[in-house]
């Protein structure tokens, strides 16, 4: 029957191949090696033992994955021509061994025997040389398909394969979008190999100026401790806690959420930093900010499990936006104020918009208060030509308006009175927008207006020993009418 023997050369010399891989390897013929860049392949020449590796795939093909797919394919070719054949790697056959997988999925359909030879992978040789106990956990990645998603912090990892600085300038890269640039991390070279093992100990983001590292070099990255630095209350530790808050062993109320049931919370922090802001309270607006800072990172990391995009992406997108858009910063535009300003705003805001080939239309968010969004369409409206020339006009629309309103009410028919009810309050925000007035802004101060000077009467009817609600409207006029003084003395 054909077979395929896959051998582990083990992490270091010929000592540490086991006898029984040995033994195949001077017995089964013939004998080919993923490469020959392992320190055990110098006692194999000397014992006189022939092979042919696949180190020149390396320099023929681009891409990992053609090289593995190459060394598969010629394995089983080989199989035209002999009973058997044996593929030796380095470590164990099964630990970070990609060409292993195709092989033994290619094997179980073509009906081809498979036989597997452990031996001591690079992972022992790495513990060893680390003193790391991997029972108390530990994460294993490739550093050829590291992915931001499969990283937890708060576990010692190890990169496997980071072959050269290439490869370690892309871990980088990765690993700081999940750990502080400055978070300490440990390069180990020839783990188990006398007199050749070397460690380490650098910040993080100097991993790709390291100029030893080869194809024998790993890397361990130290859990990163949500106790340390308790002082620095950075992005990374709140990104860090959303994690946590979304992982396994996370909060079952978090990891029910999606983008849709988070949308309510979203608006409902964004009005709790308005009203802070409103009553002037800077440490309630600091608490309030906070809050709706969560829900941007809470966002971002549910994108960022999706495979979409990550907090560093938000943020590196405003960053570019912000000096795309402010050019008399940033750039050598010159203006003369802040209209200058937002004219340039809105042309490069154009231009954006014809270098992705989206129509420049009327775009208001639909999210948006009614009365906000009706001024902001108005405005909108308005850059374009399409306006009032005074304030005459948005005035004399208010009276028609409210005439037709009128007229809709006498005939009772719901469906006319709400949509005239709905022009005269168009009309009304017209005339806010054309005296620099936010409509939003002045219906909620009459809001709130209206609450204060109703709690008042409350409190009123209280010291007088009854019930506002008993009180008849005579009465009630006679309380908000002393409510309306005494917030014009406070004022």
């Amino acid at each position: 029957m054909k077979t395929i023997y896959i051998v582990g050369l083990g992490p270091g010399t010929l000592d540490t191949i086991p006898v029984h891989n040995l033994t195949i390897i001077e017995n089964k013929k013939p004998l080919f090696l993923r490469t020959k860049r392992h320190p055990a392949v110098e006692g194999l020449e000397r014992k006189g033992i022939k092979y042919s590796s696949f180190d020149e795939y390396y320099e023929t093909y681009s891409t990992f994955d053609q090289v593995y797919q190459e060394i598969t394919d010629k394995l089983f070719q080989s199989l035209a021509f002999y009973e058997e054949v044996v593929y030796a790697v380095p470590g164990h056959p099964y630990v970070a061994e990609t060409t292993v997988q195709l092989i033994k999925k290619r094997a179980e359909k073509e009906k081809i025997k498979l036989v597997v030879a452990p031996a001591m992978s690079c992972l022992d040789a790495i513990y060893g040389a680390l003193g790391l106990d991997p029972t108390k956990g530990i994460q294993v990645r490739d550093a050829l398909s590291l992915e931001i998603k499969a990283l937890s912090p708060g576990t010692g990892l190890v990169v496997t394969q980071l072959y050269n600085r290439q490869v370690a300038s892309d871990v980088k890269l990765t690993l700081m979008e999940v750990y502080p640039e400055e978070h300490q991390v440990t390069l180990v070279r020839g783990a188990g190999i006398p007199g050749q093992e070397r460690l380490e100990t650098i910040p993080l983001y100097e991993l790709d100026h390291i100029l030893w590292i080869d194809h024998l070099t790993s890397l361990y990255v130290a859990p990163f401790s949500k106790e340390q630095d308790l002082e620095n209350y950075d992005l990374e530790r709140l990104l860090f806690i959303m994690q946590d808050l979304l992982g396994e062993h996370g909060c079952p109320w978090d990891k029910e959420q999606t983008h849709d049931t988070l949308k309510k919370y979203l608006i409902e922090e964004c009005y709790e930093v308005i009203e802070a802001i409103e009553e002037q309270d800077m440490y309630k607006l600091c608490d309030e900010l906070g809050d709706l800072l969560l829900q941007i990172v809470f966002h971002a990391e549910l994108a960022s499990r999706e495979g979409y995009f990550n907090i560093y992406d938000v943020i590196k997108a405003i960053v570019e936006k912000m000096i795309r858009r402010h050019p008399h910063v940033f750039g050598h535009a010159q203006v003369e104020n802040s209209a200058e300003v937002l004219a340039n705003w809105d042309e490069i805001k154009k231009g954006e918009k014809r270098e992705k080939g989206q129509a420049l239309r009327l775009e208001v968010p639909r999210g948006l208060p009614a009365l906000q969004r009706a001024q902001k369409i108005q405005s909108k409206a308005a850059k374009i030509g399409f306006d009032w020339l005074d304030l005459d006009g948005p005035w004399q629309k208010v009276e028609e308006e409210l005439k037709e309103f009128k007229m809709a009410v006498g005939t009772k028919n719901l469906g006319q009175m709400k949509e005239e009810l709905g022009d005269i309050l168009f009309s009304i925000v017209n005339v806010a927008r054309f005296l620099d007035l936010e409509a939003e802004e002045a219906l909620s101060e009459t809001n709130n207006k209206f609450l204060r000077r109703f709690s008042l009467m409350e409190d009123e009817a209280q010291h007088q020993g009854c019930d506002l609600s008993a009180l008849s409207l005579e009465e009630m006029d006679i309380l908000w009418e002393k409510a309306k003084e005494k917030t014009k003395k406070n004022k």
